[in-house]
C-alpha cells in the first residue's frame, strides 16, 4: 500500500472532486474514466476498496494529521502514535 503525505491526500481528494463535477456537468466516456481511475487511485492510498469509505478514510487522516500508516498502526494497536 502507498503511504501518502496529508498532500498526496489533498491532490487526490482535489483530482477526484474534479473528475466528478466534469462528469456531473458533461458526461463523456472519457469524464467517466477519469473519475474512475481518480476514484480507484484514492481508493489505493487509502487502502479501501469503495469510494465512500476511501472519502472518509482520506478526510479523518487529513484531520488527524496523519499518514495511512500511523493510522494502520492505530487501528492495530488502539492507540494513535504521536
Amino acid at each position: 500500500m502507498l503511504l501518502p503525505t496529508p498532500a498526496d491526500l489533498r491532490a487526490a481528494l482535489s483530482r477526484y472532486a474534479d473528475a466528478v463535477i466534469e462528469d456531473e456537468r458533461r458526461s463523456t466516456p472519457d469524464t467517466i474514466r477519469q473519475r474512475e481511475d481518480t476514484a480507484y487511485t484514492l481508493c489505493v492510498m487509502t487502502g479501501v476498496s469503495d469510494v465512500r469509505d476511501a472519502l472518509s478514510t482520506a478526510d479523518a487522516l487529513l484531520s488527524r494529521g496523519t499518514s495511512v500508516a500511523d493510522a494502520d498502526r492505530a487501528d492495530h494497536s488502539g492507540a494513535v502514535p504521536v
